[in-house]
C-alpha cells in the first residue's frame, strides 16, 4: 500500500516509508522461520534449547534496518539535488494513512503477544512496527505540508529524518541481539530477585558463590556454588540444593538451575569464584 502511495505521488518521504515497510515484510518472515526454530525442544545437538534463534533473527531485521536506512538517505540526497513536483497527494497520503493504521494494530498484538511468551523476535518486530508508525506520521504531516505550501525542499528533509530515526531502532536491534549471544548477565532487577532468593539461605553454616547468568530467548539460565560444612552428608546438600535450586526457578517463567556444592572449610572451594561473586563468607 505504502509503495502504491510513493508511485502515486512520486515523494521520497513516501518512498522512504515504504522502504521501512519492506524491511518490515522480510524481517517478519525470518522473524517466523526463527520463532518455529526457537521453539523446538532442546536435543542431542542443541542441549540447551534453540531459543538464540530470538538474537539471529533480531539482529538481522537491525542490519536490514540500517540498509534501509542508507538505501532513504540516498535517495533524499538525490531529490534535494533534484526538486521534483508531488502529484497525487491527497490520494497518496490516504493509502498511507490506512496501511499505518493497519500497522498499528499489528504492533500492538506483536508487542503484547511478545510480552507474554518473552519473545525478543515478537517484541522487537513489534516495536519496530511501532517506529514504522510514528515514521509514518511524521510523513504524512510532512509531504501534506509540501501539498499545501509547495516548497518541494521539505520532501527529502523529511526522508533524512526517517532514515536518521531509524537508524537508531535498527542500533538498538543489534546491540540487543549482540548482548543475546554475548551471553549477558541477567537485567538487575532479576539479579535482585536471584539474590533475595540466595539471602534467606544465607547462615553461618551455608554461602554462595561464583553466580553466573544468562538468558536465550524466553529461558534463564543460572548458575552458583553452594557452599556447606564438609562433614554434611550427599543427601543433606542434595536436598538443600533441590531446595535453592525450586526456589530460583519460581520468579522464571523459564529457568534452568545449576548448582555445584562445595565444603565452605577448603580453601580450594574458593579458586573458582570467578567474576560473577554473589558473597564470600565472613
Amino acid at each position: 500500500m505504502k509503495f502504491v502511495a510513493w508511485l502515486m505521488t512520486g515523494s521520497v518521504g513516501l518512498l522512504s516509508d515504504a522502504a521501512e515497510s519492506v524491511v518490515n515484510v522480510v524481517a517478519a518472515g525470518v522473524a517466523l522461520m526463527a520463532v518455529l526454530w526457537s521453539t523446538r525442544p532442546a536435543d542431542e545437538d542443541h542441549a540447551y534449547g534453540h531459543e538464540k534463534a530470538d538474537y539471529l533473527s533480531a539482529g538481522f531485521e537491525g542490519a536490514l534496518i540500517l540498509l534501509a536506512a542508507v538505501t532513504i538517505a540516498y535517495a533524499a540526497i538525490e531529490r534535494l539535488l533534484h526538486p521534483t513536483e508531488l502529484t497525487a497527494v491527497g490520494i497518496g497520503l490516504a493509502v498511507s494513512a490506512a496501511a499505518s493504521l493497519i500497522n498499528l494494530f499489528a504492533a500492538r498484538l506483536l508487542i503484547r503477544t511478545g510480552k507474554e511468551e518473552s519473545s525478543l523476535i515478537l517484541l522487537a518486530d513489534g516495536r519496530h512496527l511501532v517506529t514504522d508508525v510514528v515514521t509514518s506520521a511524521g510523513v504524512i504531516v510532512g509531504v501534506g505540508l509540501v501539498w499545501l505550501t509547495g516548497w518541494e525542499t521539505l520532501d527529502p528533509i523529511i526522508a533524512l529524518l526517517v532514515a536518521a530515526n531509524i537508524v537508531r531502532t535498527g542500533v538498538g536491534l543489534v546491540s540487543d541481539s549482540m548482548s543475546g549471544l554475548m551471553d549477558k548477565a541477567l537485567p538487575d532487577e532479576e539479579l535482585t530477585l536471584v539474590g533475595q532468593v540466595l539471602d534467606r539461605y544465607e547462615s553461618t553454616d551455608i554461602h554462595f558463590h561464583a553466580l553466573r547468568t544468562r538468558k536465550a530467548g524466553r529461558r534463564t539460565f543460572i548458575s552458583v556454588h553452594v557452599l556447606v560444612p564438609g562433614g554434611w552428608s550427599v543427601k543433606e546438600g542434595h536436598d538443600l540444593a533441590e531446595k535453592v535450586e525450586g526456589d530460583l526457578r519460581a520468579p522464571f517463567e523459564q529457568a534452568t538451575v545449576f548448582t555445584h556444592l562445595e565444603p565452605i572449610e577448603d580453601p580450594v572451594s574458593f579458586e573458582d569464584t570467578g567474576l560473577d561473586r554473589y558473597k564470600e563468607p565472613h
